[in-house]
């Protein structure tokens, strides 16, 4: 079941070239920065794209480890890293994405000719072709 709200520990590592960021619980989600205050946004940034890539994975979610249970490093400090998975995946639902196509030539002259937007003119049919009026995210 998807969450609207994670929250998850990440720990900070500061060595003489910057800040790691690991969140424990999730094996690969792992993000840098200079500053702490880069470090915190980086951490959001990652820990949202990293579930919302296991949601659409269909992946379980672990709970997350309490930060007392966490071992730590001297030179390591525990964060509560939270995200509000609405707005991720309202993002990535609405990202861009390029795709390359054909037309013919005296067709793309035309359209050009006539100041026509393509990226325009494809999402409204693909609108008009799906029979979709407004996309609302499940």
């Amino acid at each position: 079941m998807k969450k609207e709200r994670y929250v998850f520990p990440a720990i900070f590592t500061f060595d003489d070239d910057g800040i790691t960021i690991e969140f424990p619980d999730l094996p690969g989600c792992i993000s840098c920065a200079d500053t702490l205050d880069e470090a915190v946004k980086n951490a959001k940034e990652v820990l949202g794209l990293y579930l919302w890539s296991m949601e659409k994975d269909n992946e379980q979610i672990p709970e997350p480890t309490p930060v007392n249970n966490l071992k730590l490093e001297q030179n390591q400090i525990p964060m509560l890293i939270e995200v509000w998975m609405p707005l991720v995946r309202h993002e990535m639902d609405n990202k861009a994405v390029k795709k390359t196509l054909t037309i013919p030539q005296w067709l793309n002259m035309l359209a050009e000719k006539h100041n026509i937007n393509f990226s325009q003119v494809l999402q409204e049919a693909l609108k008009d072709k799906l029979g979709i009026k407004d996309y609302k995210h499940n």
